[in-house]
């Protein structure tokens, strides 16, 4: 975990230091951005996990087309920059996620998100943190527990982090047939960190999106005492052969107790 975080700490600072104003930024099929920043936090990515663990393979955003699926036992999903479409338009809420999944399963997920100066970590059945990172990806003092919080009761007000970027009409749907929810527009993988810290309720996504969006937060979220479903309950599975690498719909739950039994 502790080299892992480096990791990810590295990358974030590859990503801080890339001039936005000067970057360049390209297109890929699917017509989503790619800048300078994406390539240079995947090298360091790349060339780290190589040194770490060259046994386990990987499965990066930015080198789909190298990907050998169906995977069995343990696998990395990264995505060098989550929230490309944040990161280009000057936002801060963008991040840098690592996880392993095994057997389909995410089991740790890390986040960082280096313009927050924070980084989410959490291994399931051992817990979540938080750590305070400086812009050269160094740590500042020591890693703080962090956990879900109960639903709010019926009645009371509770909070839906939304993305602010990618609205979806199931999504909104979902969220307006639970009275009193407060929507939170937040980027990136930040949604998944606020569930595990206790910063908001429930994190509804359901249109698909690419794995490697998910399976930091998936186990962060877990890790952190939370679930993540689809919309029916059932578990997800990821680094299957399924089109795309993707995930068709998730729900991110703080407490999960108030997840349908799937």
């Amino acid at each position: 975990m502790d080299s892992l975080t480096e990791l990810v700490a590295k990358a974030g600072a590859a990503v801080l230091s890339i001039n936005r104003g000067r970057m360049m930024i390209g297109g890929k099929i699917d017509g989503s951005p790619v800048t300078d920043a994406d390539l240079a936090s995947d090298r360091v990515i790349a060339e780290g996990l190589a040194q770490l663990r060259p046994d386990i393979p990987v499965l990066s955003e930015e080198r789909v087309h190298l990907a050998t699926p169906p995977y069995s036992g343990s696998l990395f999903v990264i995505d060098p920059l989550d929230g490309t479409k944040e990161f280009i338009a000057g936002r801060d809420e963008y991040t840098v996620n690592l996880a392993i999944v095994t057997d389909g399963v995410p089991l740790l997920g890390i986040i960082g998100a280096p313009a927050l100066g924070s980084i989410w970590r959490g291994l399931v059945g051992r817990g979540a943190q938080r750590v305070a990172v400086t812009p050269d990806g160094g740590e500042s003092g020591a890693a703080k527990p962090i956990a879900t919080r109960p639903l709010p009761p019926p009645g009371s007000q509770w909070v839906a982090a939304v993305s602010r970027s990618h609205a979806d009409h199931r999504s909104d749907a979902f969220i307006e047939r639970r009275p009193g929810a407060v929507r939170k527009p937040l980027g990136s993988a930040v949604k998944f960190c606020r569930i595990a810290e206790g910063g908001a309720d429930i994190y509804p996504r359901l249109a698909p999106t690419g794995e490697w969006d998910v399976a930091a937060g998936h186990a962060l979220v877990t890790a952190a005492g939370g679930k993540v479903t689809d919309e029916l309950g059932a578990p997800l599975h990821f680094g299957l052969a399924r089109e795309g690498f993707l995930v068709p719909e998730f729900i991110a739950w703080g407490d999960p107790s108030a997840a349908p039994r799937g």
